[in-house]
């Protein structure tokens, strides 16, 4: 039932009467999206990111399930079922039960995951396929905008589905030091660190063909093989130096150090430098990519 202005009496005063089936007027923003909207007109980039924000709200669903749920299941299987077997006969992994050693593994290797998967199909999209990446760049959006909102609702992405599957993890058991909250941030970086250069190279491609390439021979190898599941010593000594170059066992070695409080400040800060020159390098292609796609 809507409010229709246009009635008016004999002597010309105007009253408004509610018309049923008629459209609602608009209504004023709460203050937490004037907020939001005042932020986004000082940085303009935040366009880009609420779009993305108000799409995920019809999605949620889905995003929940691959983003918190199955990476929950993921570590009731590895970590309480395996995690039984492994305690019982080697007594810890890492000086930790086992399942505090691959809870921030499979966090961090799930912000790989979300962030690869959110950085090559939904990009081609927007680029090739819906081309609401050019709709977006004939606004008042630069190019560089809009690759910078994207990426950054891939951060806040990560980061949300990150703190939930801190919180639950804790009442697991999987946590053992209050350094956790920190986890949430290391998780950001580490996924980041895949979104902006898979961004940029999925900006300059023609065709799909190559992204399951990419999940089949990068992706899930990495996932396997940089310290998720297991030390990075008991990898053959001429593995450990590709480990050591991947984004992902940076990740995972903040994330680790931050649920069981045992890394020091000095290699925190080098994990950290890692991927932020991962991120800065890979966002200055993106935006180039982006300029060169979106361009008129």
């Amino acid at each position: 039932m809507a409010i229709h202005p246009m009635d008016e009496h004999h002597d010309g005063t105007a009253t408004t009467v509610e018309r049923p089936g008629a459209p609602a007027p608009d209504r004023p923003p709460g203050p937490i999206a004037a907020a939001l909207g005042r932020l986004a007109d000082a940085v303009p980039m935040l366009r880009q990111t609420e779009r993305q924000l108000r799409i995920a709200r019809r999605l949620w669903r889905s995003s929940f399930l691959t983003g918190v749920l199955t990476p929950l299941l993921f570590l009731g299987a590895m970590g309480i079922g395996l995690g039984g077997l492994v305690d019982e006969r080697t007594g810890d992994v890492g000086g930790v039960p086992y399942l505090a050693f691959v809870a921030p593994g499979i966090l961090a290797a799930t912000a790989m995951q979300s962030a690869a998967g959110d950085s090559l199909w939904p990009v081609m999209g927007g680029i090739k396929w819906m081309k609401h990446f050019h709709a977006a760049a004939a606004t008042p959006l630069s190019p560089g905008d809009v690759f910078g909102g994207y990426i950054t609702w891939i951060g806040v992405r990560i980061g949300l589905n990150a703190t939930a599957f801190v919180l639950i993890a804790a009442l697991l058991g999987a946590i053992v030091s209050p350094w956790a909250v920190l986890a949430v941030p290391a998780a950001v970086l580490c996924g980041l660190a895949f979104a902006a250069p898979l961004t940029a190279y999925s900006a300059i491609q023609e065709s799909d063909l190559p992204f399951s390439l990419i999940m089949r021979i990068v992706v899930v190898p990495m996932f396997l093989l940089s310290g998720t599941f297991f030390p990075l010593s008991q990898l053959p000594a001429g593995l450990r130096p590709l480990a050591w170059v991947t984004p992902l066992w940076h990740g995972v070695e903040l994330c680790r150090g931050a649920t069981t409080g045992s890394l020091g400040l000095a290699p925190a800060l080098g994990h950290s430098a890692f991927l932020l020159l991962v991120i800065v390098v890979g966002s200055r292609l993106g935006a180039a990519a982006f300029r060169r796609r979106l361009a008129p």
